[in-house]
């Protein structure tokens, strides 16, 4: 079974929801995840998003041919308010047809806040489980730098099949300087969902390119997760560098030069308008 590339929103992040999704078709997806995440990628306010806006985008995705499979709604999971704003994505995501919500831990600072974050996951895993809904946990913060250490994570939460990795390899060389190719092994058997994001410069370094165009063999670790038998959805990423988005048309050209390099690879089919 191959995997369903989706386009991420992420690559028009300061642009409304719409221009968002009509971008992700001009180049060629067919599929997509989108950001409802506060104050990073918010295409969807989890806070004030109602029933008449939820129908009004997917009336907008099925304009386009597009079809969203994932919501990415990462909130700071040892709050109460990120427990509950998240609660709110996976209602979203019900509404919406979705069964993969991912997420990370939030930067949890004391052992509280871990402790915290644990207490707070049976809540959601029970919320999830509930709704037919999987959550992928993103190598993205302190608790979960990347797939090795995050391993000791699932193993507490301890709810194989409902809780797995969403697995970021620019973040575990941002997070941690890891090397996604042998990092990726650990996250492959608890695999949900693949953020697919290109990088430039070592850890700590905020540089992410168009796919295609920075330092990450992806080819090989799309081989890798199709030599494990991973079958979920890759979502391909770009979040530009530390002087923020460009401009919308710049935003285009990155999200059109990420679909392109995923075809030349023999992952996406179709062509760009």
């Amino acid at each position: 079974m191959a995997n369903t590339i989706l386009g991420s929103t992420i690559v028009f992040a300061p642009y409304s929801v719409d221009q968002a999704l009509e971008g992700l078709a001009e180049v060629g997806y067919k599929h997509v995840e989108i950001g409802a995440v506060k104050g990073w990628f918010e295409h969807i306010d989890a806070d004030t998003a109602d029933d008449a806006e939820i129908s009004r985008i997917q009336r907008k995705l099925d304009e386009l041919g597009l079809t969203v499979v994932s919501l990415s709604g990462h909130a700071p999971l040892h709050t109460v308010d990120g427990k509950e704003r998240f609660k709110k994505v996976m209602d979203i995501a019900v509404k919406l047809g979705v069964k993969i919500v991912n997420t990370n831990s939030g930067e949890t600072e004391s052992d509280e806040d871990v402790e915290r974050f644990y207490q707070h996951m049976d809540e959601i895993c029970d919320y999830a489980e509930a709704r037919g809904l999987t959550i992928g946990l993103e190598t993205d913060s302190n608790l979960i730098p990347t797939a090795k250490a995050g391993l000791a994570v699932l193993d507490r939460i301890n709810r194989p099949g409902l809780v797995g990795f969403n697995y970021d390899p620019g973040n575990v060389i941002y997070y941690a300087g890891a090397d996604p190719t042998e990092d990726i092994e650990h996250a492959l058997p608890q695999m949900v969902h693949f953020h697919l994001k290109d990088k430039i410069g070592g850890e700590k370094v905020f540089h992410f390119p168009a796919l295609g165009t920075g330092e990450i063999p992806l080819a090989s670790l799309i081989e890798q997760c199709k030599e494990a038998g991973f079958t979920g959805p890759i979502s391909a990423e770009v979040e530009f560098d530390e002087n923020g988005w460009p401009s919308y048309q710049e935003c285009l050209a990155a999200a059109r030069t990420s679909a392109d390099h995923l075809r030349k690879i023999g992952v996406l089919d179709g062509s760009s308008k």
